[in-house]
Parts: structure tokens; sequence; C-alpha cells
């Protein structure tokens, strides 16, 4: 009877300590998520942007091209930041939120991203950071657009139905510029282009994913705008 008590306190101990460290692991997130809504507030109101911790269901429908966007269930965006962008472009930066699976294989996946309006008109695009699956499938004979930079087309994957758009974007000092910067996945849509990886960014990050879409769109050669604006730039 005594070794069987010893067993029970032994047993709550535990359950009790599992309790514990339960709380203080909810409280530690619950601090983690306000400091940083804390920083997100003070980065947006230092760059004269809004910004609202809400929740928004409708941005993946707002942005229906972009692919990250539409991904598993029960999507949304939160901790939404948004306003002028110099020049002369709108910016959005935002937490998302989406669910794969159900039941026991229920998973909540959480990303962040930054979109750029572009007053150019723009073709669907895609650069990301090429990894080992791609590496694979160009061994398999599924290739992605390479460039005269071996050490850009070593460093990124780049996808489009119109080769020569991704030529023109990606030029010379294009490559330079995203050769030198923080590893995004960006891509176009028509009217605007998006910066986001498969993490939660920090303030850094955001601004970051802001100057390298503003520095890209920058970047386009003025025969380029010429073409895509009619001339008129």
């Amino acid at each position: 009877m005594h070794m069987i008590g010893e067993v029970n306190n032994h047993v709550a101990l535990m359950f009790l300590l599992m309790i514990t460290v339960a709380l203080a692991a909810g409280i530690y997130t619950r601090y983690a998520a306000a400091k940083r809504r804390g920083e997100l507030l003070a980065w947006a109101q230092s760059k004269g942007l809004s910004f609202s911790p809400a929740k928004q269901f409708s941005l993946g429908d707002r942005f229906g091209s972009f692919h990250c966007l539409q991904t598993g269930q029960d999507r949304y965006a939160y901790n939404i930041i948004q306003g002028p962008w110099p020049p002369e472009r709108q910016a959005i930066c935002f937490d998302y939120l989406y669910v794969t699976g159900s039941g026991k294989n229920r998973t909540t996946h959480t990303f962040s991203a930054a979109v750029m309006t572009s007053k150019v008109p723009l073709k669907p695009l895609l650069i990301r950071p090429e990894n080992l699956f791609d590496k694979f499938a160009e061994f398999l004979g599924f290739e992605d657009i390479d460039f005269e930079s071996a050490e850009f087309s070593r460093a990124f994957y780049v996808k489009s139905s119109d080769r020569r758009w991704a030529y023109d974007v990606l030029h010379p000092r294009a490559m330079e510029f995203l050769l030198a910067r923080p590893r995004f996945a960006i891509q176009f849509d028509t009217g605007c282009a998006i910066a986001f990886r498969s993490t939660v960014f920090s303030t850094r990050d955001f601004q970051s994913a802001c100057d390298t879409l503003s520095g890209l769109l920058d970047g386009l050669p003025e025969y380029l705008v010429r073409q895509q604006t009619g001339g008129q730039t």
C-alpha cells in the first residue's frame, strides 16, 4: 500500500508539472504575441501606415492569383499593416493563417507576406529560392528558366508562361539586387507583387520584404515600362 501511495503521488506530481508547463507556455505565447503586436504597431506608425490586429477573411479573395493565399481552409489574415509606400505605391503587410487536414491530422499553419501595388501592368512571374526538390526535378527534365548568371540560376527558381517577360524583369542589375537581398518567394500578379516566406516575419522582415518588392519594381527597364503602359509613364 505504501508503494502504491508513492506511485500515486508521483503520478499526481507529474500531472501537476504538465499542467504548470502548459499554463506557462500559454502565458508566454500570449505575452510574445502581445509584444509582437506592439512592435508591429510601432513600425507601422513610423512608416505612416495603419495597423489592425483584427482578422480579415476576404484578403485571400482580394489577391486570388497568389497561390500562397489559396492553400488549405479556414484562411484569414491578421495583424494587417497597410498604406502608402514611396514613391507612389500601396503596401499591405500581414500574417496569414490556414488549416490543412482534419481531426487528429488537423494542422494550423501561419506565415507572413507583403504585397506591393504597381502602376505598371505586370505579367505572371514566380521567383523563389531554389531547393533540393527543384534540383531533383531538373535532373528528371523539369526545368525552370535559367539565366546568364549561373549564381542567380543556382540560387533562384524562376517560372513564367512568358519567358521573354522573365528575362526583361530579371536583367543583370535586378539579379544582382536579388542576390544581395534577404531571400523571399516573390510572385507577380497583373497589378501587384507579393513577397513571402513560410515563417512569421519580424518588423525587420516586413521592412526588407517591402524594400525588395519596391526595388524590383523600381528596376523595371524603361522600355518595358513603355511597353506595358502603352508609352504613358
